[in-house]
Order: C-alpha cells, then sequence, then structure tokens
C-alpha cells in the first residue's frame, strides 16, 4: 500500500512541476516583451531628446517672428499663408521618424519606410 501512495505522490509532484514550468514560461514571454517595449521606448525618447535639443533654439525665433507678424487689429497672421501647415508637421514627423499613418501613429520607425505612411503623404 505504501509503495501506491508514493507512486500517487510523485504524480501529483510531477502535474505540479508542470504547471510551475508552464508558469515560468509565461513569465519569460512578458519579461521578454517588457524588455523589447523598454528598448523602444528608450530608443524614441533619445530621439526626442535629439530633436528638442535641435528645435529650442528655432522654435524661441519662430515665436518672436509670430509675436511681431501679429496684427494689433484683427489679430490675424500677416503674410504667410497657414494653408498646408498640417501637412508639412505631418512630413517633418515622419523624416524624423516617427509613423503618420492611422496603424502606427506616433510610433517610432524603426523598420525603414511605412508603405502606409508613404501613401498618406501622397494624397
Amino acid at each position: 500500500m505504501e509503495k501506491k501512495n508514493i507512486f500517487v505522490l510523485i504524480q501529483e509532484l510531477e502535474t505540479q512541476m508542470g504547471h510551475i514550468h508552464s508558469e515560468l514560461g509565461g513569465l519569460k514571454l512578458v519579461i521578454k516583451e517588457l524588455l523589447e517595449e523598454n528598448h523602444r521606448l528608450s530608443l524614441e525618447n533619445e530621439q526626442l531628446r535629439k530633436i528638442l535639443k535641435r528645435e529650442v533654439a528655432p522654435a524661441e525665433l519662430e515665436n518672436q517672428v509670430a509675436l511681431q507678424s501679429v496684427s494689433p487689429i484683427k489679430g490675424e497672421m500677416q503674410g504667410e499663408d497657414v494653408v498646408g501647415e498640417g501637412y508639412d508637421n505631418l512630413a517633418r514627423l515622419y523624416h524624423e521618424g516617427f509613423h503618420i499613418c492611422n496603424v502606427y501613429y506616433g510610433h517610432l520607425r524603426t523598420e525603414g519606410d511605412c508603405l502606409f505612411c508613404l501613401s498618406f503623404l501622397n494624397k
């Protein structure tokens, strides 16, 4: 009778080890996804910092020019037409390495050109 009890205990331990093994596999997948996301976000953060450093001075100059070109009577911009400004901003974002398509909007482009983004720009 003791031999049967030992056999049952060994089978129970074996099933518990199988469950633990599958849980460890799931945890490994979660850790892998977190590490990939962390790496992607680190690259995106680094790229955004470079862009910020590069555009801080020009943005301040643009603000000064914009304040000087505002009409005191109507409060409207004089000179340049603002039509197409949105398109220019999207094109700039795309060339800085970000998606502008509706599928991956705002994500960092790591694989080169995106056909969705390019088709959107060509419309």
